[in-house]
């Protein structure tokens, strides 16, 4: 049996809206508040230059500051969405169309056409998926000017230790921060959500964005980010992971055909999207050619 697990001497603050906790040198906080209003999703999107998600929460934060150096690492919506292509798709922008998109413009522009186009206005060109391959924002260099670079493969620090994640260890702060959601005009779903936990050891970030276009693909983009509080100097590991695959395929892998509901579910998609070889799903995926395909693995040291 292993031995029980420390806990250090922490402090946990809290306000209506927000929650943060004080551990060994670090500061986490994390800000939830209702969707935003519509004055505010007004100025959002004049700054950004995109119609906004269905679900914009433009208030939502989370920010992860290392109070020696003044190194902090944030999540916050406007950020992600500038990561969404703003303009006409192109080559590695993974642009998706709806499975009856070809189909319903061929019937009004093809030569035995009868129905006229309608009369439209001009509108802006944008990925509609929301796409966006956001790993958070570097809100202070600190004192050293940190910058993330490229992780050796062959260095154990240099990885998340799932090993030590998946011990149940107890949970010292928990949070789960949506950022957006859209339902894509009743062709899908897509949303971002950020999942803090601080355990004794250790701060375990997840990002995860998650599309479904119903007949057409799947597509994930997971951000993870470690900090061991035993590193020194202290090392913070960030590694990315993107997939995607075709509907179909990822339908086939229901334990019932005649239960949809699982492909609702982001846990769901993105374990059948990592279960699948990386051949399928992180290289060939669902022949967009998106760039968001792939791992990497990146890391900063803060001194």
């Amino acid at each position: 049996m292993a031995a029980a697990v420390a806990v250090p001497e922490h402090k946990l603050l809290e306000s209506p809206n927000s929650r943060s906790i004080e551990i060994f040198d670090w500061t986490v906080t994390a800000e939830t508040r209702p969707i935003s209003s519509a004055t505010h999703c007004d100025v959002l999107q004049a700054e950004l230059g995109i119609p906004l998600p269905e679900m914009t929460f433009g208030n939502n934060l989370l920010q992860v500051t290392h109070r020696p150096t003044g190194w902090s690492y944030a999540f916050r919506v406007e950020d992600a969405l500038r990561e969404v292509k703003n303009g006409p798709l192109g080559d590695g922008d993974g642009g998706v169309k709806v499975g009856y998109a070809d189909a319903w413009l061929k019937s009004r522009t093809g030569a035995d056409s009868q129905i006229p186009m309608p009369k439209t206005v001009e509108t802006k060109s944008y990925d509609w998926t929301y796409t966006t391959t956001y790993a958070g924002t570097l809100h202070e260099a600190g004192s050293d000017n940190a910058e993330w670079r490229a992780g050796e493969p062959e260095n154990p620090h240099h990885e998340i230790p799932i090993a030590e994640l998946s011990r149940p260890d107890p949970i010292l702060f928990y949070a789960e921060i949506p950022l957006f959601e859209d339902e894509l005009h009743d062709n899908g779903a897509s949303h971002l959500l950020i999942r803090i936990r601080v355990m004794p050891t250790c701060i375990f970030i997840l990002s995860r964005f998650t599309l479904r276009v119903d007949n057409v693909l799947f597509r994930a983009h997971d951000t993870r980010i470690y900090h061991s509080f035993s590193s020194a100097p202290p090392l913070v590991v960030r590694e990315t992971r993107g997939w995607e695959a075709p509907y179909e395929r990822v339908k086939g892998a229901l334990p019932r055909r005649d239960d949809l509901m699982l492909l609702t579910d982001p846990n769901f998609i993105c374990k059948v999207l990592s279960d699948m070889p990386k051949e399928a799903s992180q290289r060939v995926g669902a022949g967009t050619g998106w760039r968001g395909l792939g791992t990497s693995v990146q890391v900063t040291m803060l001194k």
